[in-house]
Order: structure tokens, then C-alpha cells, then sequence
């Protein structure tokens, strides 16, 4: 029941907060220093949530080692990001890697 009781609570706050969006829209004004701090959050939300499951996909720490699917093809990602600035390349490829890499020492 406690569970319940979290979810549903955390679903109306989360939609308070959407709602109030919504019902402002325009009139709320940020700063030039909020705007621009607020610029950095889909950044660091993303890193946030990729690098743990790169460096330890199994919650059981640090997997920094040839064996780690998700490490290679995070790396190989970034190289050909840093090298051709194509994104969906970046992805395509980062995935073939994966999935290869994955198959080879799985």
C-alpha cells in the first residue's frame, strides 16, 4: 500500500508541476544566469543516466575492462562523434557496435 500511496503521490506532483507550466506559460521571467544554468540540465540528466550504466551495467561496480559491451561502444561512439559529428551515424554505428561486441563475448 505504501508503494501505492508514493506512486500516486509522486504522479500529482508531477503533474502540478506540468499543469503550472502550462497555466503560466509566458509570465514567468528567468534571469539570464537561470536560463543559462538551466541550459546545462538535459546534459547533465543524460550523463547522469548513461554513465552508470556504461562503467558498471550490472550494479555490481566498476566494469572497466575489453569485456564490457557497453563501455566499448561508448567509447567507439564518442570517437566517431568527435570524427564525423554525424549523429545518426553516431548511433547506428555505436549500436552495431554493442550488439557485435556483445555477440563476440557473449
Amino acid at each position: 500500500m505504501s508503494a501505492t500511496l508514493t506512486i500516486l503521490g509522486m504522479a500529482v506532483i508531477t503533474f502540478a508541476i506540468k499543469a503550472l507550466v502550462f497555466i503560466l506559460g509566458d509570465r514567468v521571467r528567468f534571469s539570464p544566469t537561470a536560463r543559462q544554468a538551466l541550459a546545462f540540465v538535459p546534459v547533465t540528466v543524460l550523463t547522469a543516466i548513461i554513465v552508470p550504466m556504461v562503467l558498471a551495467p550490472h550494479g555490481q561496480g566498476l566494469e572497466l575492462s575489453w569485456r564490457n559491451p557497453q563501455l566499448v561502444a561508448a567509447l567507439v561512439s564518442v570517437a566517431i562523434c568527435l570524427a564525423t559529428r554525424q549523429q545518426l551515424l553516431t548511433i547506428m554505428l555505436g549500436l552495431a557496435v554493442f550488439f557485435g561486441w556483445q555477440w563476440m563475448v557473449g
